[in-house]
């Protein structure tokens, strides 16, 4: 089954434990602390959009981009009531080139992690890189290697396994261990990575 099936069929069949009904507070707190201005923003993987409508509530100019169609029109609803500078649009984010680059700021909560190779997680960077401006940032939310092994739940990666693969074409600004946004007891772990386009990326 492709990326693009499968999930498509958990959205179907309302198996998403990802989508918990808010914005992440990882992006929450990076946003507001660091801060981050305002800009305009991708989000990569944006499931039925919290995230992206609370980038747009704070005037950031969104594009969600999700490979399942029910999740994009879940999102669309979801905006379609407000006056919200957001855009969705269903498209694979390694094949396709989402319009509206080049963005200040990327996001994504459990895109990158998905990948299982040290080449494909290193193609993603480098198509994150390719969307953003100079000086652009990418935030990543990341499932942590250093949670206990289980049978469900987002994969694992290393600290070593995001370097590899941001290296070329990131400055790593911030890696911070914290756990995901989750209905479930015990939340799973999460690296939480800011980074900044290198200019020769």
């Amino acid at each position: 089954m492709s990326k693009h099936n499968r999930w498509e069929e958990r959205y179907k069949i309302e198996n998403t434990p990802w989508d918990v009904g808010k914005p992440d507070f990882n992006l929450t707190s990076i946003v507001t602390k660091r801060p981050i201005g305002v800009c305009k923003a991708l989000e990569i993987g944006c499931g039925t959009g919290d995230n992206a409508v609370w980038l747009a509530h704070r005037n950031f100019i969104v594009t969600g981009s999700d490979v399942s169609d029910i999740a994009i029109q879940k999102a669309i609803e979801k905006a379609s009531n407000t006056d919200l500078k957001c855009a969705f649009v269903v498209a694979d984010f390694l094949k396709d080139e989402i319009s509206g680059a080049p963005f200040g700021f990327i996001f994504d909560r459990g895109c990158f992690h998905s990948f299982d190779s040290d080449k494909e997680r290193k193609r993603f960077a480098e198509n994150v890189a390719s969307h953003l401006e100079k000086g652009g940032l990418w935030l990543s939310i990341i499932g942590s290697a250093d949670d206990l092994p289980r049978d469900h739940g987002p994969p694992r990666r290393t600290a070593r396994d995001i370097v590899v693969a941001v290296e070329p074409c990131f400055v790593i600004l911030s890696l911070h261990s914290s756990h995901f946004d989750s209905n479930r007891p015990r939340p799973p772990k999460a690296w939480v990575c800011l980074m900044q386009k290198r200019n020769r990326a």
